[in-house]
């Protein structure tokens, strides 16, 4: 898959940005896709290939890198700087590379859908979350 190459230092929350805050349960980078383990109560890198269900479907995209057991913090919702190329009015979804965002075009059979936002500009992802939670 062809990932979004992300400047973790450029991962920008809009204003109207929803947040949420936690800790990781791995090293994370900002600009990854992560999801919240009930089984940890940590932040982990999401994966739309992953064996585990709950880590098919991300929560969020961190905001800042964080090692394991550090705090760090979630964009849920909203406008968020990339910094990426991104393509105007393109959605981007969840990859099955670990935390990874690509653009639809890039998932393949067997990865489980999870629609992380649209292309605003060539820097700038509208963020709203949705899983159907069947593969493709």
């Amino acid at each position: 898959m062809a990932d979004l190459v992300i400047t973790a230092t450029s991962v920008v929350a809009g204003s109207n940005a929803t947040r949420d805050a936690g800790i990781a349960g791995e090293t994370i980078t900002a600009g990854q896709a992560v999801y919240f383990s009930s089984t940890t109560n940590k932040w982990m890198l999401a994966d739309t290939d992953s064996a585990t269900a709950e880590a098919r479907t991300a929560k969020g995209i961190a905001l800042n890198g964080a090692a394991l057991n550090q705090p760090i913090a979630i964009l849920k919702e909203g406008d968020l700087t990339l910094n990426a190329v991104l393509t105007k009015g393109v959605g981007y979804y969840l990859s099955g590379n670990a935390g990874g965002i690509c653009p639809a075009a890039d998932l393949a059979t067997g990865d489980y859908t999870c629609f992380l936002g649209i292309a605003k500009s060539t820097t700038v992802l509208a963020v709203k979350i949705q899983s159907a939670g069947v593969a493709i």
